[in-house]
């Protein structure tokens, strides 16, 4: 259902106004757990809320539908981070063996192309520059480079399948380096519209809460329902 809750919510959160939306205050399964809570103590209290001017329908009816789209939209959040956690580590582990490699594909060229001033120049223009996303570039310019050039890789026996693997690995490590330094995860899609089912949600927790709190404040029985448990810790 949380699925079914979050496409029937998502053109709804996408159109609140960004200065409303807030982050997590708590952690995000604690609120949604609590809002489950809720959704059961309330049910005995209906007629006093709705007393006190509590929208039943806006608020409580629709509690179940905002959960659970901010429990799916936690859960993509938490698969996006994951990911991206994921390709660091990855980059982290791939990026030495790729300078590595470039700087053996230089040392190559160089050899090969020794008695070719034209392409040594090329050849020298590709070894400037420093940082990773020269280091990829690097790799498939290199590849380019060695393959317009087969005769003289040819008299030193090179072996071309090299020059494939430059451009493979060139393509892969783009991709790597885009999932670990893309979008920041502070400003990830992901993020935005979890905080957006937060704060929907977090909308109708407090309105129940802060109608219940007025409606039974000389009843601690029914009062201590209306308390976050986390915050009172």
């Amino acid at each position: 259902m949380s699925k079914e809750n979050f496409d029937t919510k998502l053109a709804e959160l996408e159109r609140l106004p960004q200065e409303v939306i807030k982050a997590p205050a708590q952690p995000v399964d604690v609120t949604i757990q609590e809002a489950e809570n809720l959704f059961i103590w309330i049910q005995d209290d209906k007629e006093v809320l709705m007393s006190k001017g509590l929208d039943w329908e806006i608020f409580v009816a629709d509690l179940p539908v905002r959960t659970g789209a901010c429990r799916y939209a936690q859960a993509l959040w938490v698969k996006e981070r994951y990911s991206q956690e994921e390709a660091t580590k990855s980059w982290k582990k791939e990026s030495p063996k790729a300078y590595e490699f470039r700087d053996d594909l230089l040392a190559d060229m160089r050899f090969a192309f020794r008695k070719r001033p034209d392409v040594l120049n090329r050849v020298r223009e590709i070894a400037n520059g420093e940082g990773n996303a020269d280091m990829i570039q690097d790799l498939m310019d290199i590849s380019v480079l060695g393959k317009a050039n087969v005769s003289e890789l040819e008299k030193i026996k090179y072996d071309l399948r090299v020059l494939d693997i430059a451009e493979q690995k060139s393509d892969k490590l783009a991709d790597l380096l885009a999932k670990a330094n893309g979008a920041s995860l502070d400003n990830s899609q992901a993020k935005d519209i979890r905080d957006r089912a937060l704060t929907h949600l977090n909308e109708a927790i407090d309105e129940i809460r802060d109608t219940g709190k007025y409606a039974f404040r000389k009843d601690p029985e029914r009062y201590k329902g209306y308390i976050s448990r986390y915050r009172r810790r």
